[in-house]
């Protein structure tokens, strides 16, 4: 029965992604959540984070060493202060197997529960895999239409706390893969949009003691992620310091 069922959801899976192929437009079926209004810090950057930040690089890139998604987030604070924040922010953490996830998805629609953890592609930075994948959607709009959030350990601390470094998108449809010609998600180009939510999620959900913006040297202003879509920033990077853990 569960195998059965398993190939019913595939085969909703490939219908649904033919059918919501989107055009190579970048007008076409683009729409993104309006950014939220951060509370910004009135203080810079002390020059020891700034100088770290401005060694990262600014793109993250796939298996095959072709760049991808821009380097948009830097977040202080312990792995126990990320992942109780990003919870409470009502994030969840993406599977990593795809034939666990269709599973996953198929005996919780046969629970009548929404799955919103569908699987998420793997990039590399520092060269290896995201430490942590989050994903942020509706149910009903989870295999199209996702907020992405890829976390990796920065190979330094700041002022005794972990730092970890993020890029986050917004997938708003499919579209084919200009390498491959495969289908695949197609990301809002406005990717300062997806900065912004992430920042606004996490300041919601009272996790932040202070956001600020810094503007790298050699910011990102255009270029495009692994799978040839185009997309455009004002190059900044939101830095968000964590509130402690609340027991």
């Amino acid at each position: 029965m569960i195998r059965l069922a398993t190939v019913l959801y595939l085969s909703i899976l490939v219908s649904m992604a033919l059918s919501q192929v989107v055009s190579e437009s970048p007008a076409a079926g683009e729409t993104a959540a309006s950014a939220p209004v951060l509370k910004l810090s009135d203080s810079g950057l002390d020059s020891a984070l700034r100088k770290q930040i401005n060694r990262l690089p600014r793109q993250v890139n796939d298996q095959f060493e072709n760049p991808g998604d821009m380097v948009n987030v830097v977040i202080a604070g312990s792995q126990k202060n990320v992942q109780a924040a990003l919870d409470a922010a009502d994030w969840h953490v993406a599977d990593t197997n795809k034939k666990i996830a269709v599973l996953n998805a198929v005996l919780d629609t046969y629970e009548e529960k929404d799955y919103l953890q569908m699987p998420m592609s793997t990039l590399y930075l520092f060269g290896r895999p995201q430490d942590f994948g989050y994903e942020m959607a509706e149910p009903i709009s989870m295999v199209a239409s996702r907020h992405h959030f890829r976390l990796w350990k920065a190979p330094f601390t700041w002022k005794g706390e972990e730092v970890w470094v993020g890029a986050g998108t917004h997938d708003i449809g499919f579209a084919r893969n200009q390498r491959n010609g495969r289908v695949t998600h197609k990301i809002y180009p406005l990717v300062d949009a997806e900065r912004d939510l992430i920042g606004g999620s996490l300041q919601k959900a009272d996790a932040t003691k202070s956001l600020t913006y810094y503007l790298p040297k050699k910011p990102v202003r255009q270029a495009r992620n692994a799978t040839g879509d185009g997309y455009e920033s004002d190059g900044r990077l939101l830095v968000i310091v964590l509130n402690e853990v609340r027991q």
